[in-house]
């Protein structure tokens, strides 16, 4: 089996195509942006891209993987952070942290689908994705900051 995340292929010839994508990302592949929260795709901490398409890493079988895999760390970089990784930034969104990297990654698919999204929009597409420390007014802000630095070419 092979698994191309964040622009490298990976051979996974041992793994149970059974295996959920979280597992295999973390545990086998050692990339922990992507975090287990409840294990039923309620909460939104596991949350990757798959062909640009946000999706629940541990409900996900790696088997059913149908094309790249984007986790947060291939996102954006330090030199060059995606547009919606710097919004969080600026606004300081994170608290305790836990959540931020399912946010963040379910914000950037929200952008790349609905490039000027109303409150509504944001409400309906991040409400899958849960903060226990209650960051949602500035999860909100940061993705109308990403939207205005997106416009603006950033």
């Amino acid at each position: 089996m092979r698994l191309t995340v964040n622009g490298t292929e990976h051979r996974l010839d041992d793994l149970e195509p059974e295996m959920p994508l979280l597992w295999a990302l973390r545990d086998v592949l050692g990339i922990r942006g992507p975090k287990y929260g409840c294990g039923i795709a309620q909460c939104g901490a596991c949350t990757v891209h798959v062909d640009g398409q946000a999706v629940r890493s541990c409900q996900l079988a790696v088997g059913d993987v149908w094309g790249a895999v984007t986790t947060i760390e291939g996102l954006g970089s330090a030199q060059a952070p995606h547009p919606v990784q710097a919004a969080w930034i600026e606004a300081q969104v994170a608290q305790c942290g836990y959540c931020q990297s399912g946010q963040i990654m379910q914000a950037a698919s929200l952008l790349a689908e609905v490039p000027d999204p109303t409150d509504r929009d944001i409400d309906d597409a991040m409400s899958g994705n849960l903060c226990r420390c209650g960051t949602y007014p500035r999860i909100r802000a940061a993705v109308k900051a990403a939207v205005r630095a997106m416009r603006e070419g950033a």
